[in-house]
């Protein structure tokens, strides 16, 4: 009898933990089920792609390098309770504005670099002042707010370079300007400081079986990494700390002492300084500007990225950014090829990828809304209870 009980015990134990473990599996798959979906997604038009791995790891790293500063912009306001910033098309401007001037005044490499980063950080100070007294007056719809106000912004910024350039801010250099007229042409080349940042320290790594090697920007990593730092160590701050308290609960704050409108204001003139030094690392290794266009997009990308390395409207880590900044460019880098290699047609690819990057997007706003209805459901049935007691 007693060997019986302990056999018993035995299988009830392993399948106490083999129900555990189910249920941790399942437990990691609808938390992470976004990531993990484009994952999978990654893998499947890696392999269909049949792009060759120095080629694929190539292209990884350069949009890495080029993309992940301005996916981590968005990190600061999600922890101040804002929402994701579509409001860092602002920060994007700004450094393209650095960048206008910079080669109006005929400056190359890192020195020109370095001043359009500079540059770019007073400009985008004031675009994110104004971003945050905007949104102090739609709290609660920070995100709408931030798409209107990047059109809005778009026609202001439109209206700079087109009849403002060369007519009354004046223009040095003629090859800037549409010819024989007023205004900047749609293309600036930038080329004097291409790979200012990239090319400061690079190595080559050989892959074995391989006959081109793999370049790293350590340089522009290490300003990623620097950024991340930044990040982890602002949140360990008295101010990292309101932002968290006001991104729980505004009534708590200011019943805290709390200013919340300032803090919120810092929370999104910080990520739009880093916005727009994120924009001036991502010109950098085009080597021009596609100057009524470079912007635009900026934010509806960004925001894709971080949403599919996991993160929400409420919660946003460094790890989610640069994860989904992985997925969702990998994805972009291999769709075409995959798309063309399964159906004869790249342009399917371009429409996933058009698909996903929209889609995305408005399924993340949609659970916001429905986890949002269901904690206020969780919040009124928790305050029946206590009433009926």
């Amino acid at each position: 009898m007693a060997k019986d009980e302990k056999v018993l015990s035995s299988t009830s134990n392993n399948m106490h933990e083999s129900q555990k473990k189910q249920f941790e599996l399942k437990w990691f798959l609808r938390k992470n089920i976004v990531p993990v979906f484009f994952f999978v997604l990654c893998v499947i038009g890696g392999y269909y792609s049949g792009l060759p791995l120095p080629f694929l790891l190539n292209e990884i790293i350069t949009r890495m390098a080029r993309n992940s500063f301005l996916v981590i912009s968005l990190i600061i306001p999600v922890l101040a309770g804002m929402g994701l910033n579509f409001g860092i098309v602002l920060g994007a401007m700004a450094g393209q504005f650095a960048y206008v001037a910079t080669v109006n005044w005929q400056m190359a490499g890192l020195t020109g670099f370095t001043t359009t980063a500079l540059l770019s950080i007073p400009l985008a100070i004031l675009f994110g002042w104004l971003t945050g007294i905007l949104f102090n007056h739609a709290k609660g719809k920070e995100m709408i707010t931030g798409i209107i106000l990047g059109f809005f912004a778009n026609g202001i910024y439109q209206l700079i370079c087109l009849y403002f350039m060369g007519n009354i801010i004046p223009i040095k250099v003629p090859s800037m300007l549409i010819p024989g007229s007023i205004g900047l042409r749609n293309t600036l080349d930038i080329k004097s400081m291409q790979y200012a940042l990239d090319n400061l320290l690079k190595i080559q790594v050989k892959i074995p079986g391989h006959v081109f090697p793999v370049s790293i920007p350590v340089a522009t990593f290490l300003a990623i990494l620097a950024l991340c730092l930044f990040t982890h160590y602002i949140v360990k701050t008295k101010l990292g700390q309101e932002f968290r308290i006001v991104g729980q609960d505004m009534y708590v704050a200011e019943a805290s002492g709390i200013n919340v409108d300032r803090v919120r204001i810092i929370a999104v003139i910080l990520s739009t300084i880093l916005a727009g030094l994120g924009q001036v690392i991502f010109l950098q290794n085009l080597g021009n500007i596609n100057t009524y266009g470079s912007h635009v997009q900026v934010g509806t990308f960004a925001v894709a990225a971080i949403l599919i390395g996991g993160a929400s409207v409420k919660k946003a880590t460094v790890g989610q950014a640069l994860l989904g900044t992985l997925l969702f460019h990998t994805l972009f880098i291999v769709s075409p090829l995959a798309g063309k290699n399964l159906v004869g047609d790249a342009m399917i690819g371009e429409y996933f990828r058009v698909f996903v990057t929209y889609g995305v997007i408005g399924v993340a706003l949609a659970l916001h809304a429905w986890q949002s209805l269901q904690e206020q459901r969780r919040i009124a049935l928790l305050k029946a209870d206590i009433s009926g007691e």
